[in-house]
This record gives C-alpha cells, sequence and structure tokens, in this order.
C-alpha cells in the first residue's frame, strides 16, 4: 500500500472542501433564503370617546302659557326671569357618546323659574271669573326638558362634517299663575292665598319625536364650530316643535387625558302643546332662546 506525502494530502483536501463549500452557497442562493414568517396583525377597533358638557342657558321666554283656562302673554328677557323669581335653580347638561361615525346623545334642562309684571300681560282670565280683580300677574314655571337620541355622520369634506339624528324630546311641567284679587271677585275653581288667586296646572308632561341634522366644522386644532336644527312632535306629543343651536368650542387644555374647552353659543327652543278644553285647558306655546356658556369635558 503506497501512501501520500502528508503535504500532498493536505494540498489535495484544501481545494476538495473549498469546492464543497461553494457548491454549497451556490446551491442555497439558488433555492433563496427561507422567507420570513408573516405577522398578521388583528385589524384596529375604533374606540369610543366620550364628551361632558355642563353649561348655562340663560333663557328668555316669548310665547303664551295657558293654565285651567286662563292664558297670559309672555314676553320675559333673562333679566326680567332673575328679577322675578323667588328661586333660580337651574341643571343643565349635555352628553355625547362617539365611535367612528356613530354617537349617542342626551341633554337635560332642568330649572324653575317665575316671570311677573313686565313680563307678563293679561290676555284671557275669564272663565269662571266674576267681579273686579287686579292685573297684577305672576307666572311660575318649574320644568324639566330631557333629550335622547343618536347622530350618523353621513358625509365629510375636509374639515367639515354633515350628520343626520334622531330621538326624542321629554317635557315635564308644573305651572302656577296668579293674580291680584281686589274686592268682591268670583273666582270659580282658582284656589285663594292671601290676596292672590292661583291656578294650578298640576303635572303635566308629554314626548316628542325628534328628527334633524348638524354640521360640525373644525376651524383650528382644538377648535371647532357646531350648527344643528331639528324638528319635532308632529301632533304625537306636541303639536309641533323645533330647535336651533350654534355653538363655539375652543380647546382650554388637556389634564390627566381631559381634554378641555370652552363653550359658548346661541340656543332656540319653540313648542306649541296643548291639551283640554275650557277649565281644563293647558297651553304652552312658548320660544325660550338665549346664549349659552359652558366647560366641555373630552376623554
Amino acid at each position: 500500500m503506497h501512501y501520500l506525502p502528508q503535504w500532498l494530502s493536505r494540498g489535495i483536501m484544501f481545494p476538495v472542501g473549498f469546492l464543497a463549500a461553494s457548491a454549497s452557497s451556490a446551491l442555497a442562493a439558488d433555492l433563496g433564503a427561507p422567507a420570513p414568517t408573516p405577522v398578521i396583525e388583528a385589524p384596529s377597533v375604533p374606540g369610543w370617546t366620550f364628551r361632558v358638557v355642563p353649561y348655562g342657558w340663560l333663557t328668555a321666554l316669548d310665547g303664551t302659557q295657558t293654565v285651567r283656562g286662563r292664558s297670559v302673554k309672555v314676553n320675559a328677557s333673562f333679566a326680567d326671569i332673575v328679577e322675578h323669581s323667588d328661586t333660580l335653580v337651574a341643571l343643565m347638561g349635555d352628553f355625547e357618546a362617539r365611535n367612528g361615525p356613530f354617537s349617542l346623545m342626551a341633554n337635560l334642562v332642568w330649572s324653575k323659574i317665575g316671570g311677573a309684571d313686565s313680563g307678563v300681560r293679561s290676555r284671557s282670565l275669564a272663565p269662571g271669573i266674576t267681579g273686579t280683580f287686579g292685573t297684577s300677574l305672576k307666572l311660575d314655571i318649574e320644568m324639566a326638558i330631557a333629550e335622547f337620541g343618536a347622530a350618523y355622520e353621513v358625509a365629510r369634506f375636509g374639515p367639515v362634517a354633515f350628520d343626520i339624528l334622531g330621538g326624542a324630546r321629554y317635557w315635564y311641567q308644573e305651572a302656577d299663575l296668579s293674580f291680584a284679587v281686589a274686592g268682591a271677585v268670583d273666582i270659580g275653581d282658582l284656589q285663594v292665598a292671601g290676596t292672590r288667586a292661583v291656578a294650578h296646572s298640576g303635572s303635566v308632561d308629554w314626548l316628542d319625536p325628534v328628527i334633524g341634522a348638524r354640521v360640525r366644522y373644525t376651524v383650528a386644532p382644538g377648535h371647532e364650530l357646531l350648527l344643528r336644527g331639528d324638528i319635532g312632535g308632529f301632533g304625537v306629543g306636541s303639536n309641533f316643535s323645533w330647535q336651533a343651536i350654534g355653538a363655539y368650542g375652543f380647546e382650554l387644555g388637556t389634564y390627566q387625558g381631559v381634554a378641555f374647552s370652552g363653550v359658548i353659543g346661541y340656543r332656540a327652543l319653540y313648542v306649541d302643546y296643548a291639551q283640554g278644553e275650557g277649565r281644563r285647558r293647558y297651553e304652552f306655546d312658548m320660544l325660550q332662546h338665549g346664549p349659552v356658556l359652558g366647560i366641555s369635558a373630552r376623554f
């Protein structure tokens, strides 16, 4: 048996190993590197955002109030109402929950207001009243208005979004109409408190369906203009009602993830509601309107 010298054996093995390695690299290059395992991400789910707006509505009244068949014309400014209200108590707030183009909305107004003399004029106190009575009139109304519904964004053009909305508006009222009694007078079914005859309405409530639309315009980051209009009633609750709101929100700052904004605007709400006849007649044909001031918290 013949053996190759050690130096010759090593010289032969080196090129053979080199060729084998080169062939392996070429084969791997031809087959290509293994493809990375694709990462499948779950689709992003839009989250809910919430906005709460406690606000004040400096309300003026313009219309007609009828209690137990007695009607008065009301034209009272906010200053008149503050001056003649024994207690001016109000609770007002707006709430909206939004998820993408869909949102749920609610609004609450509760107030106890009064008007007298310059803000209230006699129209008809005749049913059941004979004799002499004074013309000093006073009207006190305890009222709650609750709105609830939904809105959906149907179009958007850059910073301008258009929504349609629908829902219901619930009304609750108790009204007292009183006037000074002078001399002998037959006041029929009215109650007497001191020198005043009082017509009590008792509890009156109704529910109106509402449809409408609104426009939201982002003027700049943190600044938004909102315009809303709706109509309702349609003889289901009231004969007819309408509402118009214009508001401007401007960001004040963010604290612990909550964005606070100031809100200024104007709100007008009209309703024509009537029930009963004769001495059971109750009617609230009234426009409530005035500036709105509030603070918005969004989270």
